[in-house]
């Protein structure tokens, strides 16, 4: 410790100057702006140290004492190179993991994000040159997959719910059931979107159970539509219940007001989903009747994140006329990765080519057959194939879990740290009874022998 104003003037004096350190050898070719910038970083912390009596001459000699100061800059800068968006590997099981991305794309959606990276076509006809509509692709792509008559995109879902209601509905009355009063992640709940929207809102029933009744008596010369929301990350199980989108509709129309239904995940496909058969498909609630349906693009769709909002033409002109669609429309990326994602439905097929679809519709043979190849390119004795339990994610079906496999690794908490500090891809999983495992149903098979190479450098480095 630093015992003295001379002593710690002393150490301050034995700083290697930031030019000296410019011109260390072993930095040519670095360049010079951030060698620069991380040395004086680097600097200013021991300076504070010493400063603080934290730091001796002795110490600070003996950090910075041969090439001890130029390694530390490498490091240094090493870490400032490093994106915090970087490619990981998910073998947590959680196919729709919101710290993880969500969705991965499929092969045609990242292609088209490579493509339209430098000048792309958004907001041009390229057979006339005159200005244009930016979402006019994938407004076709989406009616001629849905049916429906008009379709619009920006940002999230959250921002189609938000632009729906102030669009459509904004000072006048909104019915919702109590129990679909949700919040969901980043504190996003349904009456904050509401009072931000413009929106009188109308609560009716009970938490558990809410009856056609209780929105029919709800009705008054203000209101204007009825909204159902998705739970998407809970579930009432019992005595719970809400009146079906169809008897909704029909009463709605009836009285001359709107269906609004937020499906949060939502479903393009209609092939059979383990796990998923509770989860509403987009089709189901256009054929219900709902005059406005949202969901994601980066979850149960399975391309970059985005709100999809369907419904008539003239709700749709009104929502995209609306001031607020400018400040919550997509850039070039999203809408080239969302059009090639539609078009894999359109012409491919979505089960294979989309990974959160073919995750989710893996069969428990298929997993237990790549747990044992993976366990197989690990060394003897430290894995083990177990059974597990999976999930989708994001809000889908949060309460059913879904009969997997992994690879269970001895290690625990130390070892789940070491796997996700390995560079340049970090693995994610998770821990159970002591071990780490890595689920498969979220594990890729050409990711297997990379996954293995750093399972067993993680080991080692133990």
């Amino acid at each position: 410790m630093v015992d003295t104003t001379a002593e710690r003037a002393a150490a301050l004096r034995n700083l290697p100057a930031v030019e000296r350190l410019l011109q260390s050898p072993e930095l040519v070719g670095e360049p010079r702006a951030l060698v620069a910038r991380c040395a004086r970083a680097m600097l200013d912390d021991a300076r504070t140290q010493v400063l603080a009596g934290e730091l001796d001459g002795a110490a600070l000699a003996a950090r910075f004492g041969g090439d001890g100061a130029v390694q530390e800059l490498r490091r240094r800068i090493a870490s400032a190179r490093e994106r915090r968006h970087r490619r990981v590997c998910n073998a947590t099981g959680i196919v729709l993991h919101t710290g993880l991305g969500r969705a991965p794309l499929c092969e045609l959606a990242k292609e088209a994000i490579v493509e339209a990276a430098g000048y792309a076509v958004v907001e041009v006809d390229p057979g006339t040159g005159q200005r244009d509509q930016r979402e006019l692709a994938i407004a076709a792509l989406l009616r001629e997959l849905t049916g429906a008559a008009g379709a619009l995109v920006v940002n999230n879902n959250a921002s189609a719910t938000t632009l729906a209601l102030g669009a459509l509905c904004s000072g006048l009355e909104v019915v919702v059931s109590r129990g679909e009063l949700v919040e969901i992640g980043g504190g996003f709940r349904i009456p904050d979107v509401m009072k931000r929207a413009g929106c009188h809102m109308v609560e009716v029933g009970a938490t558990n159970k809410t009856h056609l009744h209780d929105f029919e008596n709800a009705i008054t010369a203000q209101t204007r539509a009825f909204l159902k929301v998705h739970p998407s990350n809970f579930r009432i199980e019992g005595f719970a219940g809400v009146p079906p989108l169809h008897e909704l509709t029909k009463l709605a129309h009836s009285r001359g007001l709107i269906v609004i239904d937020d499906l949060g995940s939502g479903l393009l496909v209609n092939a059979p989903l383990p796990g998923l058969d509770g989860e509403p498909r987009v089709e189901q609630s256009l054929a219900a009747g709902a005059d406005v349906v949202c969901f994601s693009g980066d979850k149960l769709l399975g391309g970059p994140q985005c709100g999809v909002l369907l419904g008539g033409k003239d709700k749709i002109a009104t929502m995209r006329a609306h001031p607020l669609y400018r400040a919550l429309r997509c850039d070039k990326l999203t809408l080239a990765a969302l059009e090639a994602t539609l078009q894999t439905y359109r012409d491919g097929e979505p089960l294979r080519e989309i990974p959160a679809l073919h995750m989710l519709s893996a069969t428990p043979d298929e997993l237990q057959r790549r747990s044992e190849d993976l366990a197989a390119l690990l060394p003897a004795g430290i894995a083990t194939v177990v059974a597990s339990e999976s999930f989708a994610g994001s809000g889908a079906n949060p309460a059913k879990p879904l009969p997997s496999f992994a690879v269970a690794l001895r290690g625990g908490d130390a070892l789940l740290t070491r796997l996700r500090a390995t560079r340049p891809v970090a693995v994610f999983a998770r821990v159970h009874g002591g071990h780490v495992l890595l689920d498969a149903r979220t594990l890729l098979l050409e990711d297997l022998n990379a996954l293995a190479a750093i399972v067993r450098g993680a080991i080692s480095s133990s």
